[in-house]
C-alpha cells in the first residue's frame, strides 16, 4: 500500500493546469521547480510516511508568499526552517503561515498535527493578477475555466485515505459555499465545517488571535 508521502508527491508533481486563463492572470506553479520538489519530498517524508487516515483542511488556493513559493500549503520559508526543521533556499514568511503554525504549536507541534491532518486547497495551485494574489472565485471567467481542474484534483485527493466524514474549509463564506456546492454533486464528504481565514484574522482581528486559535483547536479536537 502506498504511503501519503508517495501519493502526495505524485499528486503535486503531476498537476496539469489549463493554460488559457483570462488575460492578465497567471498560475503559481512552484512544483515545476527542482528545489520545490526537493523540499516537498523532505516535508512529506518527515510527516507522511504512513497510510493512516487523515482529515482534510482545504484552503482557497496558494498565495505568492507561502505555498506559491514552497509548494506546501500555509507554509512559508520561515516556517519550513524554524517549525519543521527543513532547510531551504527560499526567503520570507506570510501572516497566514504565522497563524497556522502558532495554531499547530498549540495543538502539540507539527508531528502530532500532521499525523492526523493534511492541509490542501480547493484549487491546488494559486494565481496572480498584476502581481497580486487572486482567489479562484474572484473572477467568473477564471472559475469557469478552472472548475474541471478543481474537480479532477479534489477527486484525486479524496481518493487517498481521507476521513470522508468531515472536511474543514479554511477561508470564510465564499470558499465554504463553493466547496459545499461541489460536495452536493460529488459527495466527497458527509459534512463540511468552516473556520475563518488566517489572513483575515491576522489583518483584522489580531488582538483576538488567541481566541481564534482556540476556535481552531476546538474544531480540530472534536474530529
Amino acid at each position: 500500500m502506498s504511503t501519503w508521502a508517495d501519493d502526495l508527491f505524485q499528486f503535486y508533481t503531476s498537476l496539469n493546469p489549463p493554460r488559457d486563463l483570462p488575460e492578465g492572470v497567471q498560475w503559481l506553479h512552484p512544483q515545476k521547480q527542482q528545489e520545490v520538489q526537493k523540499v516537498l519530498k523532505l516535508f512529506l517524508q518527515k510527516y507522511y510516511t504512513d497510510s493512516f487516515k487523515r482529515i482534510l483542511l482545504l484552503g482557497i488556493n496558494p498565495g505568492r508568499y507561502g505555498a506559491g513559493i514552497t509548494g506546501i500549503n500555509f507554509t512559508a520559508s520561515k516556517q519550513l526552517k524554524e517549525d519543521c526543521g527543513i532547510e531551504n533556499s527560499f526567503s520570507g514568511s506570510e501572516i497566514s503561515a504565522e497563524f497556522i503554525y502558532t495554531m499547530i504549536k498549540a495543538y502539540g507541534g507539527p508531528k502530532k498535527f500532521y499525523s492526523k491532518f493534511f492541509i490542501g486547497s480547493v484549487c491546488p495551485l494559486g494565481f496572480v493578477q498584476n502581481g497580486k494574489n487572486m482567489n479562484y472565485y474572484d473572477d467568473k471567467e477564471l472559475l469557469k475555466t478552472i472548475e474541471p481542474f478543481i474537480i479532477e484534483n479534489l477527486s484525486r485527493l479524496v481518493a487517498y485515505n481521507v476521513n470522508r466524514g468531515v472536511c474543514i474549509s479554511i477561508g470564510g463564506e465564499k470558499n465554504f459555499k463553493y466547496l459545499s456546492m461541489l460536495n452536493e454533486q460529488y459527495h466527497w464528504f458527509k459534512k463540511i465545517v468552516s473556520v475563518p481565514h488566517p489572513r483575515f484574522i491576522m489583518q483584522y482581528k489580531r488582538k483576538q488571535v488567541t481566541d481564534y486559535i482556540d476556535l481552531y483547536l476546538e474544531m480540530l479536537k472534536r474530529k
